[in-house]
């Protein structure tokens, strides 16, 4: 191997493993498995998964969506058309949902904590 070519290989290894360790500090504090409460009050859990993903509990409709942070929230859009926004307000998170055309500015249909699972 050439020196020029060994510089180049430590070069790319560093930067490789820089910009894991970066990923990995990048993880958004929303990613994993939330419990909420719905409209009428009744429990359910969605996973905020890493890859933009999201998954619910919530009756045989809401279980697919995508999420991503947005303005310091967890805003997640389901294959319902419903928006359910995560926020951190002081020590707690609340969990806002929006009706299908509302926009997460417009008013809420449900507001209530949500609680991460550790």
């Amino acid at each position: 191997m050439t020196t020029r070519f060994k510089k180049v290989s430590s070069w790319l290894a560093a930067a490789a493993l820089f910009i894991g360790i970066c990923g990995a500090a990048l993880a958004s504090e929303y990613e994993g498995s939330w419990m909420l409460t719905d409209t009428d009050g009744k429990p359910f859990e969605i996973t905020l998964n890493k890859d933009g993903t999201a998954t619910g509990t919530h009756k045989d409709t809401m279980k697919q969506g995508t999420w991503k942070e947005e303005d310091g929230a967890a805003v997640i859009h389901w294959n319902t058309g419903w928006t359910t926004r995560i926020a951190k307000e002081g020590d707690k998170y609340v969990k806002t949902a929006f009706k299908p055309g509302v926009p997460t500015s417009g008013r809420p249909a449900n507001t209530s904590e949500a609680r991460k699972k550790p």
